[in-house]
Order: structure tokens, then C-alpha cells, then sequence
């Protein structure tokens, strides 16, 4: 099953963008009135020396056009010498035009008057028309490589349900854009949170921005409360991105100092920057160049003090352990030849449910949710697993061509959908599916088409009621051997959930096997055979248990996949038997084959891959590498050659 790798390019060539978005520390959003072109050197060489090759700029929109029909000359001229400073270091900038939000606060040109930033004609005009003065401007500009629209404007215009209204403003500001002569890539700067990749309705469409844009850039601060999923935020807002075929640049990301040490600031950087990769991303723009400490008395760091303090270098212009891990980075994508690799195949599928992007009549925002923490714990315990899942949405279709579906603690598909899923376990495939009846009491169980059926059971539910957890952890004992486990072998899982989703299925066999018992000798995990195929049901919300489980990660679910993956003949060239490590793969247009190991530990560990007969493993620099050392939340990046 193929993995999205589409790539940016620029004159039929790919490009990769790693780099910083941009306030110096003169002025931070004030910058134009106070440019200092000696700072700004300085500040660029800092990023340009560490490997980086590309900033994303701010038209500070109350500044560049002071009224609804000029723009000002002055902060022109300082963009146009902040635009020739870049050709000299061999860098290139993405300007961004409508810039009334940043960091905790919105700015408004003073003409504005309240007026709505999306419906308005008016207002929407005299936005087209500044992004078109600007573009032809600076368009033949060797050091422009692409154009943002605006800055998270889902804050800045504020949230709204009107994506009719959102998607013609998006249409007619990238309209304004070719019209003017820009050939660059262009995007939209929103931070792709649209109901697609959230389950929020925020009027922007991360679909109709792909019909739209050359490129997806999603923007990452999650708050977490397990480290595995904090160092796979970012890759899975990626992945989710890249369903729907546009190249994917990870356009803000980034720590701020007051809430992270210097060496965590460090793990951090090098988990999101490589787990990215492997998940789809083909450019990184961290947040950002520098701290300002300075500008403690101007808004907006006036009022958010963490946002003085998110930058790569310090007030001083001394790099921070963030900026060295980038600079790792960028040495790694040079010796991998990034721009000419793809994403490996993957044998498995990770089924995410239309519930998550369509609002269905009489469904709830929770249920939205669910899909979400749900599908993204199950992506993390299977990159775990080294299965390198791939995303396969229900609204687009499921893939026809993946041994292993995950379908984690489903409450609902559509219809059509599960028998869809039954007929790919008889063309051969293994169709997983964990139950869970939602988070809410409204409509609480499974909506599920033919659940007796499907799953080869007699379920046992009572109208009304759920079954409740007993136990503070649930325990799978296997009752034959399976995938690799031996019989009697025994997975421990966190119990969790509501009310109404720390529960269990109630069934009785009838024409399905049961591989696993619960600690109650009630059925866990049962087998149906169907053609070439099967479907395994598991009456316990492994996944969701785990999602709403602080550090749980790594847990046993990924263990579970591990012999899933195995029973379904799932194919990896390289794996490791330390849940902790995660393997992936980048193939180039050579045939090489990159492999990452990508460790979860806080300490130290020395691990040996298991690979492919006839294959071994090799670091960078052409030594074999049988058993490898990673420090402490480490990577490292080998490559796989095959006699």
C-alpha cells in the first residue's frame, strides 16, 4: 500500500525546506519599524549555519498597508533588503501576506472596522489586491520560494462553520496570487486544523485547501500527557495531511524554553523532525529564529511571557540545544539524499472512520473526537509494532490492497464499510477490529451492519446497558498460539475510559476461534476465517483504554499488532523486538534503502535488528551495524543492502 510522498518542487526539481519562521529580535512583529540590517544578517547566518536554507516572513499586515488602497514603502524596502540578505547566504524566504495574528494576540490595520474578513467583498478585494501588489513586488525575487496567505487565520478571523465562505476567500486570495505572477508554491498558513485532521469544525477544509494549494502546512503544540504520543504528535498531524496527495511541510512547530529544559528541548526536536519524515513531511519550519528578551514590554510577549523564549538561538545570538539538533538533521538529509527518496509500501492499513471528518445527522462532536484519540493511539502502537502504518479514510474509500486493517475501538462506520471490510479478509487480508460502544450514554454500542455475522458470535448485550470493566487492568491470556505468541502467553492493557466506554463485549463463539481469554475466562480476542482471510474482533477498547491513559506508552497493544502482523504475512525487511524502538524505511530513486530506528527510551539502548534473510545493516559511513547503541530518545539512520 503506498504511503503519500509527493514533494515540493521548484523548476521540475524537488526541494526540501528546513528552516525558521522570522521576527528578529529587534522587533519581533515591530521588526519593520525598527529594521536593523546588521542583526538581521547575523541572525541569518546563525540559521544558515546550522544547515538551514529557508525562513517564512511576515507582511505585519497593520504596517505594510496603512490604508485599504497603499501599502508602505518603507517596510517594502526593508523587505526588499531582507529579501537580498538571503540570496547572500544562498537562503530563500516564504512571505506571508495577511499577518494580523501572532503569538497570543490579533492585530488589526486600523481601516479594518470590524468587518468580516471572509464574506465581506469589500474586505476580501482589498486582501486579494494586497497579495497581488506584494507578489509583484517580489516575485522575480530570486530569494522568494513560496507564498503563505495568511497566519492561523482560524484565530485571527475567528472560527466559523461557514466553509463555503472560508474555501471562495482561500480560492480567491491564491487566485490573486497566479494573477499576479507568482509561480512559486503557495499555501494558506492556516495550520491545517480543519475538521478533517481534528474533528473541529473551524471552516477550513484541509480537502478543499489541497484542491486549492500546492502544499499542506500543518502547525503543532500539543499538550500532552504521555511522552510517545507528544514525540508522534506532529508526525500524525503529517500523516493525516498527506491523505490527501499534496507535498506536506510541517510549517510551525517548536518548544518554547520557559516550559522545557535545554535537553529536552533537544529530544524533542529530534523526535518531531524524524518522526515527521517518516511520516510524510518534505519541509520543517520551526518556530522559531530568536529569543526577545528585549521586547518584554511590547505585546504581545507584554502579556505571554513563554513566548519570549521559543527561539533557536537565545537573546545573545547563542544557539540553543534545539538549534543543534536541526543542524543533525540537516546533515542526515544531505547524506540520505532526502529529495530523490520516497516512503517505503506498507502492508498495513489503519482505518479512520468518516465519523472523524463528516458531520452525520444526530451524531455528536464527541464522537468526532473519539475517532481521533482512537486512530492516533493505534497509529502510534503500530509504528511501534514497525508496521509503518498508512491512513486510509473511510470517506475516500478504503484501500484495496493492505494485508492488515486496523479498525481501533470502532463505535461506528458506515454500512457499506463493514461489509467492505469483510470482503477484503476473503480476498486474503486479516481485518482487525477492537470494539468500543463511544464515550457518551446517547446511542451507546456498536453500529455495526452485521456484527454476529461478521465476527462469527452471538453478542450478548442487554438494550441500554454496558458491561463495566472489573478489573483495574485487563489481562489476555491466549488459549492457542497465535502470530508468534505461544499458547498461554499474557498481555496486560490499561483499563480506562467514561462510564460508558470502559466496557467489554459480551460474546459466545458460534463459528469463530478463541485465540484469547479474559482474566474472567470470558472471550478477548476470537478468529473468524473467512475465504482467503480472516476477521479477529476483540471485545475490549484496547486502543481508546490507552488513549485517554496518561504514559501508557509503549503498551502491549503494539505487541498484539506485532502478531496480528505476523498472522497476516505482513511484510518487514527489518524490525526490532524492543517495543520501544520504531523501525521505518526510505527508499531512493537508486535503491537504496534508508532504515530509521527511532527509540522511545529515556535511557540508553543497545538493540539488534532482525532482518530479511540474505540482507545486513550498515550505518552512513559503510560499517556493518549488527546491534545498535541509541542514547536516550536517540535515532539512528542505517542503510539496508541486500546480497
Amino acid at each position: 500500500m503506498l504511503r503519500n510522498s509527493a514533494r515540493l518542487t521548484a523548476d521540475g526539481k524537488p526541494v526540501t525546506w528546513l528552516g525558521a519562521n522570522f521576527w528578529s529580535r529587534t522587533g519581533g512583529p515591530l521588526m519593520w519599524r525598527s529594521y536593523d540590517p546588521r542583526v538581521v544578517d547575523e541572525e541569518l547566518r546563525a540559521l544558515r549555519d546550522h544547515g538551514m536554507n529557508v525562513t517564512r516572513s511576515f507582511y505585519y499586515w497593520p504596517d505594510f498597508m496603512p490604508t485599504p488602497y497603499s501599502v508602505d514603502e518603507a517596510a517594502c524596502g526593508h523587505f526588499a533588503d531582507f529579501l537580498d540578505r538571503h540570496q547572500a547566504l544562498g537562503m530563500t524566504t516564504i512571505p506571508t501576506f495577511i499577518v494580523g495574528h501572532m503569538s497570543g494576540e490579533n492585530w488589526d490595520p486600523s481601516w479594518r472596522g470590524g468587518r468580516d474578513l471572509y464574506s465581506d467583498v469589500w474586505l476580501v478585494a482589498r486582501q486579494a489586491w494586497f497579495a497581488g501588489r506584494m507578489v509583484r513586488r517580489f516575485k522575480d525575487h530570486p530569494a522568494v520560494s513560496g507564498w503563505l496567505v495568511s497566519n492561523e487565520m482560524p484565530i485571527y478571523g475567528a472560527a466559523t462553520r461557514d466553509r463555503e465562505a472560508v474555501s471562495s476567500w482561500a480560492q480567491i486570495l491564491v487566485d490573486a496570487v497566479r494573477a499576479a505572477g507568482g509561480t512559486q508554491p503557495v499555501s494558506l498558513g492556516d495550520g491545517a486544523w480543519g475538521l478533517e485532521n481534528s474533528g473541529h469544525e473551524n471552516g477550513f477544509s484541509v480537502r478543499d485547501g489541497a484542491a486549492i494549494c500546492d502544499f499542506l502546512g500543518p502547525h503543532v503544540y500539543r499538550m500532552e500527557d504521555d511522552p510517545v504520543r507528544q514525540h508522534h504528535a506532529a508526525a500524525w498531524a503529517c500523516e493525516l495531511t498527506g491523505t490527501f496527495g499534496r507535498p506536506v511541510v510541517l510549517e510551525e512547530f517548536g518548544v518554547t524554553s520557559d516550559f522545557v529544559s535545554g535537553e529536552n528541548a533537544a529530544h524533542y526536536y529530534r523526535q518531531v523532525l524524524h518522526n515527521s519524515l517518516l511520516a510524510g513531511a518534505t519541509g520543517w519550519i520551526a518556530w522559531n529564529n530568536a529569543d526577545y528578551d528585549d521586547l518584554r514590554h511590547q505585546p504581545p510577549y507584554l502579556h505571554h511571557a513563554f513566548e519570549m523564549h521559543f527561539g533557536l538561538v537565545d537573546r545573545h545570538g547563542r544557539a540553543k540545544p534545539q538549534l543543534r539538533e536541526v543542524a543533525e538533521f540537516a546533515r542526515v538529509l544531505e547524506r540520505v539524499d532526502v529529495g530523490r527518496t520516497r516512503r517505503a509500501d506498507t502492508d498495513t492499513a489503519l482505518v479512520v472512520s468518516s465519523y472523524l471528518d463528516t458531520v452525520y445527522p444526530f451524531t455528536r462532536a464527541e464522537d468526532r473526537e473519539h475517532v481521533h484519540s482512537t486512530a492516533r493511539q493505534a497509529w502510534v502502537a503500530a509504528r511501534l509494532a514497525d508496521l509503518a502504518p498508512a491512513v486510509t479514510r473511510e470517506s475516500d474509500g478504503l484501500a484495496d490492497d493492505a494485508l492488515l486493517y486496523l479498525v481501533p475501538s470502532a463505535k461506528q462506520l458506515l454500512s457499506p464499510t463493514w461489509y467492505e471490510l469483510e470482503d477484503r479478509a476473503r480476498a486474503g487480508a486479516t481485518v482487525y477490529v477492537s470494539y468500543c460502544p463511544g464515550p457518551h450514554d446517547e446511542q451507546r454500542g456498536p453500529w455495526y451492519a452485521h456484527l454476529d455475522e461478521l465476527f462469527g458470535v452471538r453478542h450478548q448485550l442487554e438494550y441500554g446497558l454496558v458491561n463495566p470493566i472489573e478489573d483495574e487492568q485487563v489481562t489476555f491470556t491466549f488459549t492457542r498460539a497465535f502470530g508468534g505468541l505461544p499458547q498461554g502467553a499474557r498481555l496486560a492493557f490499561p483499563a480506562a475510559g467514561t462510564s460508558s466506554s470502559k466496557v467489554f463485549l459480551p460474546v459466545v463463539p458460534d463459528g469463530a476461534e478463541v485465540l484469547a481469554e479474559d482474566a474472567h475466562g470470558r472471550p478477548a480476542l476470537l478468529l473468524r476465517r473467512v475465504g482467503e482471510g480472516s476477521v479477529v474482533l476483540c471485545t475490549y477498547p484496547l486502543e481508546h483504554m490507552a488513549a485517554v491513559t496518561p504514559r501508557a506508552n509503549p503498551e502491549e497493544t503494539s505487541t498484539l499488532y506485532d502478531a496480528l502482523a505476523a498472522h497476516a504475512g505482513v511484510r518487514r525487511p527489518v524490525g526490532v523486538a524492543d517495543s520501544r524502538v520504531s523501525v521505518d524505511r526510505l527508499l531512493h530513486e537508486d535503491g537504496r534503502m534508508f532504515v530509521w530506528l527511532v527509540s522511545q527510551s529515556r535511557a540508553e539502548l543497545s538493540v539488534k535488528p532482525a532482518v530479511a534473510a540474505g540482507s545486513s545493516l550498515y550505518d552512513l559511513d559503510g560499517a556493518p551495524a549488527d546491534t545498535v547503541t541509541l542514547p536516550a530518545y536517540g535515532v539512528r539512520v542505517l542503510e539496508l543492502r541486500t546480497a
